[in-house]
């Protein structure tokens, strides 16, 4: 691919009250739920994040080359990943779930993950199996499901969940 121009900029993370200004090595653009971000190696810890380019400012092109990494493959980056985020344990994770008829439906024309298998589609349920990291955005996903959607395994995620949905009753 050759070489490849840093950049700079400011950015703005949701969950931070500071900006920050980061250096970084792009790598790819890559587009998820309407949105698009770059990513890139962060040279502050020298780890390959993604960036939100609608919260990114104050952006600088800099003059410093670098030379693109000849084993860094996007789509094997992402392969185990559910959306944008990035790996960010040891290793995938086994996860069945378990789909009312309905939302199975959406499942099964619009699977969640490459790795999605049916375990069981009868009238009563859709349960899946997916091997891969369980990132924010695939917590979001299944939070965004309700009621139509239970968590059979792994027990690390069911127990995120139940406390999850224990904060949110007691708002009410």
């Amino acid at each position: 691919m050759g070489s490849i121009i840093q950049i700079t900029f400011t950015y703005e993370k949701y969950w931070e009250d500071s900006l920050s200004t980061r250096t970084v090595e792009p790598y790819a653009l890559k587009e998820f739920r309407n949105r698009w971000y770059v990513l890139a190696n962060d040279l502050k810890n020298d780890v390959v994040k993604s960036f939100a380019l609608d919260r990114i400012s104050d952006l600088e092109i800099s003059k410093k080359k670098f030379q693109f990494p000849q084993d860094f493959n996007i789509s094997d980056y992402y392969r185990d990943c559910f959306g944008i985020m990035g790996p960010n344990e040891d290793k995938p994770e086994l996860i069945i779930l378990s789909l009312d008829p309905i939302q199975g439906k959406y499942i099964k024309s619009l699977p969640l993950h490459n790795s999605q298998e049916i375990i069981v589609d009868n009238e009563d349920e859709l349960r899946i199996k997916l091997t891969l990291y369980i990132t924010h955005d695939f917590y979001m996903e299944l939070l965004s499901m309700g009621e139509d959607v239970k968590v059979i395994e792994p027990a690390s995620l069911i127990k995120k969940l139940k406390t999850t949905y224990y904060n949110c009753l007691s708002l009410y």
